[in-house]
């Protein structure tokens, strides 16, 4: 056990750069303080002296804010940063290498007996109040984004994100053109996604593909007609902040100048 404590002190160094020097580490950190005391806990717990096992537990999230059921599996070299506001249920199991932020929960969703609750591979990530629920595996190398909810199994290597939690893909060459084009036309689309199911988000989506393909089909015209000695199209969004816009009708004109003065 003493070897792992040992363990669990030094790795903070690898993995939280304000770490200054080993007393620091050992008088400071709430996180490696809760890891200490649930690795004295679980020692506890497996010698069959359950009730001292827990008391130790509630001692230990008076002093640290964070909860761990003496019950649960954690691997090697596990940081909890912060550590404020986590929760490790009863059944959980968390791989070597692994970091948790505060306010991280790996909670059960059913009141049955047995494994209820998430398991994490080596070297996962999981962002500060991420919530990870029910029986469920998230792969090695893993990455759950801040205030992700994930109810789903993680594939190794993958980032997840959202409510609920959904893996972060590589953007199409579609969505590259659709950025180009909102950026063009000054549409901020953060925060919108392509799976979402919001008939506005994809109604503004089929409005970028129709005009991206429109500009296509006219930078093409546009060439051709070079060719045949014309004048190149320009097309450049115009500039319409602060424009003007005056009537092509005279009295048109005299109208609006007329009721521009009564206004003034």
């Amino acid at each position: 056990m003493f070897k792992l404590v040992r363990e669990d002190v030094l790795c903070v160094f690898s993995r939280d750069p304000a770490a200054r020097n080993l007393w620091d580490v050992l008088t400071t950190y709430p996180g490696v303080h809760a890891i200490i005391w649930y690795r004295a806990a679980n020692w506890l717990w497996r010698k069959g002296l359950k009730w001292l096992a827990r008391w130790l537990a509630t001692i230990a999230r008076w002093f640290t804010g964070v909860e761990i059921h003496p019950a649960a599996t954690i691997g090697r070299r596990v940081f909890i940063d912060h550590g404020m506001g986590v929760v490790i249920g009863e059944t959980a199991e968390i791989g070597d290498d692994c970091t948790l932020y505060h306010g991280v929960t790996l909670g059960g969703t059913s009141w049955k007996e047995g494994k209820r609750h998430p398991t994490l591979g080596a070297r996962v990530v999981v962002g500060a109040g991420a919530k990870i629920l029910g029986l469920i595996q998230v792969g090695d190398d893993a990455r759950i984004g801040s205030n992700a909810v994930v109810v789903k199994d993680v594939p190794s290597a993958k980032t997840v994100v959202g409510i609920p939690g959904r893996i972060v893909k590589k953007k199409s060459d579609t969505e590259h053109k659709r950025a180009k084009m909102a950026e063009k036309i000054g549409f901020d689309a953060y925060g919108i996604t392509a799976n979402g199911d919001d008939p506005i988000e994809k109604a503004i989506y089929s409005l970028l593909d129709h005009i991206q393909a429109q500009d296509e089909k006219i930078a093409f015209l546009s060439r051709q007609v070079q060719k045949l000695g014309g004048e190149a199209v320009d097309l450049a969004m115009p500039d319409l902040a602060g424009a003007v816009l005056e009537p092509d009708d005279p009295e048109q004109a005299i109208h609006l100048k007329h009721k521009n003065q009564i206004v003034e």
